[in-house]
This record gives C-alpha cells, sequence and structure tokens, in this order.
C-alpha cells in the first residue's frame, strides 16, 4: 500500500529550508503537489520592515504595486507606482496590499536568501517579491503559472489552497488583476515568521493577512511555450539567409495543379529544416540568451565604465574585487570541449571552469580574476566596459544598497 505524501511537514524534525532533503522534495513535490512547511527558517527575523517596502515603492525604477479590497462589494483595485511618499500614513487600517517585485536587486540581505535554494537551478529563480498586507490584506483568489516559495517573513498570513485535481480556473471578469471566479479550499493555515509554503503551477491559492505582515515569494521563471517559440523563431530569422528558398527541382506534373500534395510539404519541411531547427548547439544558444535577458515592464539602466584592462586589475591587485549588477542574469552551458557564457543576452566561448567561474561568483575577487584565461580576462574587461560590472571596495560600496538606504530614509 503506496502512502499518501504529506503536504505539511515541520523542518524542525528534518533539514531546512525543506524538512527533507532536496533529492526527496524535487523527486516528491516540484511540480507536483504543494507543500507546507513549518520552522523552513527557524527564528526568521525579516530583514526589511514595512517602512522599507513603502520608501522603495516611491523610488523610480521600482515595480510596485496596491492592490485594494472593498469588501461591501468584493471589488479589488489596482494601482501602479512610483507613488508618494506622503500618502502611505493616511492608507486605511485594514484590507490593502503593497506588492513590491525584485526587491533581491535592491537589497543585498533579501538577496542572500536565495542561496537557500541552491537546490534549483540558479538560472530558472525569477526574483523575489516582497508582500506587505495590512490586516485583511489580500490579492485574492488567484493561480500562478510558475512555481513559488512564499516565505512568511513577519507577522501572520492566512493562506487557502485548492490541491485537488482539475480546479475551476475561470477568471472573474469584473477585476483588474485575474481572479478566479470560484475557489474551493481544501487546505487552510495561519503561516507565522519562518514558515514557508511551496506551491506549484496551476494551484489556485488565496493568502489574507491576519495582521500587518511581510510575506517573501521566490518565484521561478516559467516562459510560456508560445513566448519561447516566438522567440526562437525570431532569432532564427534573424540568422536566415534570403537565398535559402521552397524549392521543386524535382517537380512533376500535377495530377490537379490546385492540390498542394505531399511532396509540396516535404519541400516546406526541407526548406525550414535550413533554418536550424534542429541544430542542438543552436537551440543552447538561443536559450541561454533568452534566459539570461532581464524581461520586466521596467527597464533597469547599467553604467558603463571607459576605464580599461589595465585599471581594473591594478583595482584588483589594490584590494577591491567587481561585483556584478543585481539585474544581470547569468547562465553556461557546455559547447564542444569548452562552454559558452551567457549575460544579459549575450554569449562568448569560454573555458568550462571560466564559465562556472563568471556564473557562480557575483563578486571577482583577485584570485578568481588570476586563475582565469587570458581570453576570458578580456570578457571581463568588456563586460565592466558595459556596466554589468563594477569596482567595490567594501560590501556597503553597492549602488544598489544605497538606494535602499535612501528609501529607507525617505520613509
Amino acid at each position: 500500500m503506496t502512502t499518501a505524501m504529506p503536504i505539511e511537514i515541520d523542518a524542525g524534525n528534518g533539514p531546512a529550508p525543506l524538512g527533507m532533503a532536496p533529492e526527496e522534495f524535487l523527486r516528491d513535490y516540484w511540480q507536483k503537489r504543494p507543500l507546507l512547511v513549518r520552522n523552513a527558517f527557524p527564528g526568521f527575523q525579516s530583514p526589511v520592515s514595512p517602512e522599507d517596502m513603502a520608501g522603495l515603492a516611491c523610488e523610480d525604477g521600482v515595480l510596485a504595486r496596491i492592490i485594494s479590497h472593498d469588501r461591501a462589494s468584493d471589488h479589488y483595485t489596482l494601482r501602479t507606482g512610483p507613488f508618494d511618499e506622503a500618502e502611505f500614513p493616511g492608507m486605511p487600517h485594514q484590507d490593502w496590499t503593497l506588492l513590491v517585485q525584485d526587491v533581491d536587486k535592491w537589497d543585498t540581505d533579501i538577496r542572500a536568501l536565495i542561496d537557500a535554494f541552491d537546490f534549483l537551478p540558479r538560472w530558472r529563480i525569477d526574483d523575489i517579491m516582497v508582500s506587505f498586507a495590512a490586516p485583511g490584506g489580500s490579492v485574492g483568489a488567484h493561480v500562478d503559472q510558475y512555481d513559488v516559495f512564499l516565505l512568511q517573513a513577519h507577522g501572520h498570513r492566512r493562506w487557502q489552497i485548492d490541491a485537488r485535481p482539475h480546479p475551476d480556473l475561470a477568471f472573474r471578469d469584473d477585476a483588474d488583476i485575474k481572479l478566479l471566479r470560484r475557489f474551493e479550499p481544501d487546505h487552510d493555515w495561519v503561516l507565522a515568521p519562518g514558515d514557508m509554503l511551496y506551491l506549484p503551477p496551476g494551484v489556485p491559492h488565496h493568502g489574507i493577512a491576519e495582521d500587518a505582515c511581510l510575506t517573501f515569494s521566490l518565484g521561478m521563471r516559467a516562459p510560456a511555450a508560445a513566448e519561447l517559440m516566438a522567440d526562437f523563431v525570431d532569432s532564427l530569422l534573424e540568422q536566415s539567409d534570403e537565398s535559402e528558398r521552397y524549392v521543386d527541382a524535382d517537380l512533376r506534373r500535377p495530377a490537379d495543379g490546385w492540390e498542394i500534395d505531399q511532396a509540396a510539404l516535404q519541400r516546406v519541411a526541407t526548406a525550414m529544416r535550413r533554418l536550424r531547427w534542429d541544430d542542438p548547439a543552436a537551440l543552447a544558444d538561443w536559450f541561454g540568451r533568452f534566459m539570461t535577458l532581464y524581461r520586466s515592464v521596467t527597464s533597469h539602466h547599467v553604467q558603463p565604465d571607459d576605464r580599461g584592462r589595465p585599471a581594473i586589475e591594478a583595482a584588483l591587485d589594490a584590494g577591491q574585487w567587481l561585483a556584478r549588477d543585481p539585474w544581470t542574469r547569468v547562465a553556461w552551458s557546455r559547447a564542444g570541449d569548452g562552454a559558452r557564457l551567457f549575460v544579459a543576452g549575450e554569449a562568448w566561448s569560454l573555458p568550462v571552469d571560466d564559465a562556472r567561474t563568471l556564473a557562480a561568483n557575483a563578486h571577482l575577487h583577485a584570485g578568481h580574476y588570476a586563475a582565469l584565461a587570458p581570453a576570458s580576462r578580456e570578457v571581463v574587461a568588456e563586460l565592466f566596459a558595459s556596466g554589468r560590472y563594477r569596482l567595490q571596495t567594501d560590501e556597503g560600496d553597492d549602488d544598489h544598497a544605497d538606494a535602499m538606504s535612501g528609501a529607507r530614509h525617505a520613509s
């Protein structure tokens, strides 16, 4: 007899943050079933406050939203930032939520939380969104099409989910956001700080603040198949040769001149194969570029630096290091005997060890740099020139940390 998988466990009885070995989680839960982990982060204390989030939501370039709920009419209202800091003291005492995306890009303590999820491909992790909710605050019952880990950081939030097969996923037509028309939960929990709920794609859920609370949402990037296809086709078209066309040198007199016969369709397939649909190297190169592009409705502008390689090397020798821009997505893949390094939608050929080093280390110290091949050092210089790296002298010397500090001061 097969024992049913538990939907709730206590990480106090097993390794944090999953309460089980990562291999067990990936085998039994990942994209298969939800899991509530009590004490995933025992004694957790939020590194950011509600006031920090309010201040950050007022900054230009920050993707922030406020969702308010009118209980009498069951109507949800969506507003997008940046917001005026003067409006937060006058906000209602209940029934609203502030959502701030990409907080891991702005705050180093939030970014450090990602290390606890090293059992997942790093290139799959999208961002950490932080939501502050006043008592009763909610974004409504909804469904996500990507995996998400919901870590309770401060206060308490009630989570209701429908984990049954084939739930009703019809949307309401009277809301600015995609809310479920019907929601019938079969599980109901209140999460305290340090508790974490994992939800695979397609599980209806509804979170309601029991008191003023903060929730951290680590979301995975999961492009729709149509998005993948459209981008891949665009990349193939950019590389296509106009001289490659439909040809029919083997043409025979047709029985019916209006019929598109099987021979014609075979010629179409042959012509399209010339676009390298089935070339594994081309697929890997496209996918690496695609997944390392930062795709958000907000735009982040890196700051180019025209100091050359000698200046970089002198700074490294003096004890400085190169810090990768937090918005810069990085991945690598094998290519023959070497590797392809993907950075922000661009690609370079490097030795495998160098690609690993540059992908895995957000901070490059002199030792890292010295171990690189000469060609790889040129890549580092090129990335520095384009603003993907900047020189730092200590952990606090960070443009984005400065912006977070400014947000804290403003709030």
